[in-house]
């Protein structure tokens, strides 16, 4: 069961680890700031964060200076961080054989369309990508207002599950 005064160590997986997993990354250590400390890693890393990535989460000033592309293989055993969280950002990483995580922790898939994969105008590749940081803002907020102290694991999972299936119609989008 999560301990109260513990800071969860979050881990936001996709292949690339260029654009979601990094999005996810920045807006968990703004949000969850003093109770959450996010991470991110790609199976197969592309090298180098997205420069639309770079480029909204400037704009939308959240700090940079750290985000790197890395392997997963960081954070797999023997790893510096026991991570409490797992979530897979993509449908490719979902699908595939994760590393020994230390510590066991809870893992949920999250999927969210690639904005990287996004064609079109340079306002439609923004658009994109500012459609990928609302609904991952939107799950991650759901994320850390749970009550984690008060969830025994099976709760926890079924709560972490259903985030990732949280409806993110887009921002546009208006009820029928």
């Amino acid at each position: 069961m999560p301990n109260q005064e513990k800071t969860y160590s979050v881990l936001f997986l996709c292949t690339g680890n260029s654009a979601r997993s990094i999005i996810a990354e920045a807006i968990l250590n703004r949000l969850g700031a003093g109770r959450f400390t996010g991470y991110s890693a790609g199976s197969h890393p592309a090298g180098k964060v997205n420069p639309h990535a770079l480029a909204l989460l400037k704009r939308l000033n959240y700090p940079t200076e750290t985000l790197r592309s890395k392997s997963w293989e960081e954070f797999a055993a023997p790893a510096p961080v026991v991570l409490d969280f797992v979530f897979t950002v993509c449908d490719n990483a979902a699908g595939e054989v994760c590393p020994v995580w230390p510590g066991q922790p809870m893992t949920a898939h999250w999927g969210i369309p690639d904005p990287a994969a996004a064609l079109g105008s340079p306002a439609e590749i923004a658009l994109a990508f500012a459609e990928t940081h609302r609904m991952l803002n939107n799950r991650i907020s759901i994320f850390i207002s749970l009550p984690l102290t008060k969830l025994d694991e099976l709760s926890l999972q079924k709560r972490l599950d259903a985030i990732g299936k949280t409806n993110d119609a887009p921002a546009s989008s208006t009820a029928a």
